[in-house]
């Protein structure tokens, strides 16, 4: 797609004249989840600077370690240390309860990601630490311990608003991604390749910006990278690492890791790349032209790659609300389901198999992307197998749980949940009461107000409209055909899109 800006002008600051409900709502639906009434009414009122401020604050909320993650790292030494005296079965054993243990905790903290992340105060900077996990990719497929993903994405929050450079060095000693991209592997006499080219292809620069000799040679100043799967810490090995001098992007000397990801940051690509995954992830599956990455690039690099500084230009922008780039993105599952949540102003459930098990029927299983490419999004999100898992948890939030058919741990994790104040998992009567009042034509039009990101099809509003007044005018059976029509609609091509 080619924009209606030219680069000059694409990055300059929304003007207050162009501020108003519709780029409110554009800007909540790609920043976070949603745009809900109240939210995009604050943000008219407060303006477009004080609303990315409030976006992409300074000092933002971090993901709190989940009880069974420290459980975990608490347990670790122990077993470590059964497992050392231990029989051949009995290794076998300890290993099958570890990887049972580590499962329930990777369960328990995407519950507790994901109930963070949709209450609207926090969305927009957990959908930005998706994103950059997205860039820095590991999985849960290859780290069993849940401990290791948790540090992981924490460091990824604690560096997510600060320079990009500080952020891929401590991805670097991240354990996760040690173990992930098999710097163990990598010896004095024979350094492992993967992380370096993942460094330079999918961190950095991207692809057709480096040598394969820069890659053989910076593997040799990331040798010593040591972690091991059911320890979290990150250990340096000095007497595996190459201090001999190195050739990389034309320069010479005995570079540290560190050096290496400096002079990655010193090449001319680096500034346009980050730009260029976020287009991807936030705005367009058609990539911006060269000449508008760049211009972003150069004010990026100004600003000594500061993270902050690049998401609140990037979405504070004339080019990111170009009518050519509204409400024609489908939203990823994630987004989908947390943005259904707020929409129908429901609680998350802590049921892992009605919240993680739709996720993954959908195509994205928290922290498992499915190879170091992370999710390519997009229309890859929707297929025949996809779709019916859309309309199937649509159906799910409109009708009542089941308690009975509850296991002890889920009644236990519910009653947990209502305790700290959590209510509605499913959409109760009352919330429909308020279509339900309403003639037909004014229920549809302010259904399809209230869920689409857009004015919304004409013809859909009249089908909704027709469809709530063909049935009898008692109220049980006008609120069966609203709830019907919600269910329709938010199944429907137009909610698929922000």
């Amino acid at each position: 797609m080619t924009p209606s800006l030219s680069p000059e002008d694409a990055w300059q600051p929304l003007s207050a004249a162009d501020w108003n409900p519709a780029a409110a709502q554009h800007l909540l639906r790609r920043t976070g989840w949603t745009a809900r009434p109240a939210e995009v009414e604050r943000a008219v009122q407060e303006g477009l600077i004080a609303t990315l401020d409030r976006l992409f604050p300074a000092e933002p909320a971090l993901f709190a370690k989940p009880r069974l993650i420290a459980r975990l790292e608490e347990e670790a030494p122990v077993n470590l240390q059964k497992a050392k005296n231990a029989t051949p079965e009995e290794k076998r054993l300890l290993q099958r309860e570890a990887n049972e243990r580590a499962q329930m905790a990777l369960q328990d903290m995407s519950i507790r990601w994901l109930r963070l992340a949709v209450e609207p105060v926090n969305a927009a900077f957990a959908k930005w630490t998706l994103f950059l996990g997205d860039v820095y990719v590991v999985a849960s497929q290859k780290i069993t311990n849940a401990g290791l993903l948790y540090r992981h994405a924490d460091l990824i929050s604690r560096h997510a608003f600060g320079p990009a450079p500080a952020l891929t060095k401590a991805v670097s000693r991240s354990p996760a991604m040690i173990i992930y991209l098999d710097l163990n592997q990598s010896q004095l006499k024979a350094p492992n390749e993967n992380f370096a080219r993942e460094l330079f292809e999918l961190f950095v620069l991207g692809e057709g910006n480096y040598t394969e000799p820069d890659i053989k040679e910076a593997a040799r100043a990331f040798t010593g990278y040591r972690a091991q799967q059911f320890a979290s810490e990150f250990r340096y090995v000095p007497q595996q690492h190459d201090a001999t001098p190195k050739t990389i992007f034309g320069q010479t000397g005995p570079f540290t890791g560190d050096e290496v990801i400096d002079l990655a940051y010193a090449q001319p690509a680096a500034a346009s790349f980050l730009p260029h995954e976020m287009v991807k992830f936030y705005l367009s599956d058609t990539p911006l032209p060269t000449e508008h990455l760049s211009a972003l690039g150069s004010i990026w690099r100004t600003a000594d790659f500061n993270l902050r500084t690049l998401a609140q230009r990037f979405f504070g922008s004339h080019l990111f609300f170009a009518p050519e780039f509204r409400g024609n993105f489908i939203k990823s599952p994630v987004q989908f389901s947390l943005g259904l949540l707020q929409d129908l102003q429901l609680d998350l459930a802590p049921l892992p198999r009605f919240v993680l098990n739709p996720l993954r029927q959908m195509g994205q299983t928290l922290y498992n992307p499915p190879n170091i490419r992370g999710w390519v999004g997009g229309r890859n999100w929707i297929n025949s197998a996809t779709l019916a898992a859309r309309r199937a948890l649509v159906e799910s939030l409109f009708v009542p749980i089941d308690e009975k058919n509850l296991n002890a741990d889920e009644q236990i994790e519910l009653v947990a949940a209502r305790a700290d104040g959590a209510e509605n998992f499913t959409t109760p009567k009352e919330r429909l009461d308020e279509y339900a009042r309403l003639d037909p034509p004014a229920a549809a039009a302010r259904l399809v107000s209230t869920f689409l990101p857009a004015p919304g099809n004409e013809s859909l509003r009249q089908n909704l409209a027709q469809f709530i007044a063909a049935g009898p005018p008692a109220e049980a059976e006008r609120l069966r055909r609203v709830r019907r029509a919600a269910v329709t609609l938010l199944q429907s091509p137009d909610y698929q899109l922000c």
